[in-house]
Order: C-alpha cells, then structure tokens, then sequence
C-alpha cells in the first residue's frame, strides 16, 4: 500500500501563551492558552504558504525572517521597522490580509488559572487543554473522513525535560486515557525548533495570546482575535471541573 494514503490530509501546528504553572500565577495574565492550528496539507502549500513567503520577501527582503507575536508586538529585532507608523499599518494590515485569507481551524483551549486553582484539580493546565483540544481533532477528523489515518502533530521544542513531558502527556492522551475512553489511533507528536522556520508553527504562535486575551480581557478590543474568530472550532468541551476551562 502506498505509504501516502496511510497518511491524514491534514497536519496541525501547536504553540502556547502563558505558563502552565498554577503555584505562581502573573496577576498581568494569569491564563493559559493552547492553540491547536489545522490545516489541509494541499491547501497549505499551494494557498497559505506562498501568501506568508511573499509577505516576508515585501518588508524584510527575505524569507529568514519568523514571524513572532511577542517580537511584532515589542518591535524587537528585525521587526523595528514597525516603529515607523506608515509601515507598522501596512503590515499589520497584510498581515492581518494572510491570516483572514488563509483557510484552517482553530482547536484551542483556554484555562483561566485562578479558578482552577480555587478547584484544587491535580493536573496542570497544558495537560487539561492539550485533552481537550487532541478530543476536538478526532470529532473534526471522524467527520471529514481521516480518523484512523496517521496524523502529525508539530510543537516547538523547549527544551529535553520540558519535550519529554510533553510527549509523554501527549501518548497518554492518545493511548485512550481522555474523556471519550477511546484510543486517537496513528496521532503523532513531532517536535519542531523555531529556526526551522515553519509557517504552520508561526500561524499558531500569532494565534495564542489573542486567544487567550478574549478570555482574559473580554470587553477589551482585540483587533487580532476578531480575524481568527470565525476559525475556532466549536464543539463539546469535554473537561472537568468546570471552573476555569474555557473552548472559545
């Protein structure tokens, strides 16, 4: 059998906002937030791909570049240029263009630290909102046909211990110790550097922080999360306790 049909059509990208600590929470933004970007593989490298490239190649001059929230945000690096108004809105806008334009979905979980303290849930907040987004896949995957097809899962690396982990948490989940009691047949974690330069990896990490700001700072404008909105994926929460788990 050829090794290609064995595989899903679609691949998901990882990144996080917050730490996952509940011993010492930041008052300045005490939540957590795992967003879980899914793409078509045939749209991302005929649609999305080329869009983020051309996007680098207008401002920067080359495609090195990796677009950061945290660095955009600050105008660290090479991203000073966006200390010159005229230029700053012009590529948040064609930024803001590539995201809006770019077809995928959006599996995310938010935890709000405070009130799942308050619950004394033993389980940190990584591991509840990588359950509950890796259960939001499946259902997505078993309504478009791939459930069963081997399906990669990427994450930035952080680091030996902090990897190990994860990717132990993460072959838990799958084994069948979640909430439906079921196996994630062929769900596999790959773990990927920042420097490899991967668009998907970007998308996710320009995702996190305004996710978890919607929760956070509801009644605040958040220009980016309003771009993403209509690609969360809604869908059964699948969580306990109640208190501070949220699915936007």
């Amino acid at each position: 059998m050829d090794s290609r049909s064995a595989d899903s059509e679609y691949i998901f990208y990882a990144d996080e906002s917050g730490d996952h600590s509940l011993r010492s929470i930041d008052p300045a933004y005490p939540v957590f937030s795992l967003s879980l970007c899914g793409f078509k593989k045939t749209t991302y490298c005929s649609r999305i791909v080329p869009r983020f490239q051309a996007l680098k190649f207008r401002y920067f001059g080359h495609d090195a570049i990796i677009l950061h929230e945290h660095d955009i945000r600050k105008q660290n690096g090479a991203f000073r240029i966006l200390t010159d108004r005229v230029v700053r809105e012009s590529f948040l806008d064609d930024l803001s263009d590539c995201l809006t334009n770019a077809p995928f979905k959006i599996f995310s979980t938010v935890i709000y630290k405070l009130d799942l303290k308050l619950d004394l849930f033993p389980e940190n907040p990584y591991a509840i909102s990588l359950r509950i987004s890796l259960q939001h896949v499946c259902g997505f995957l078993k309504r478009n046909g791939q459930f069963g097809k081997r399906t990669y899962f990427i994450f930035e690396k952080r680091g030996t211990k902090e990897d190990g982990e994860l990717e132990l948490e993460f072959r838990r989940i799958v084994s069948g110790q979640n909430d439906l009691s079921l196996p994630l047949d062929r769900f596999e974690i790959v773990f990927c550097d920042k420097k490899a330069n991967s668009t998907g990896m970007q998308i996710a990490d320009l995702t996190a922080r305004p996710i978890g700001l919607s929760v956070f700072r509801k009644n605040q404008t958040n220009r980016a999360f309003e771009l993403i909105r209509g690609k969360l994926h809604r869908g059964r929460r699948y969580s306990r306790p109640s208190q501070g788990i949220i699915v936007p």
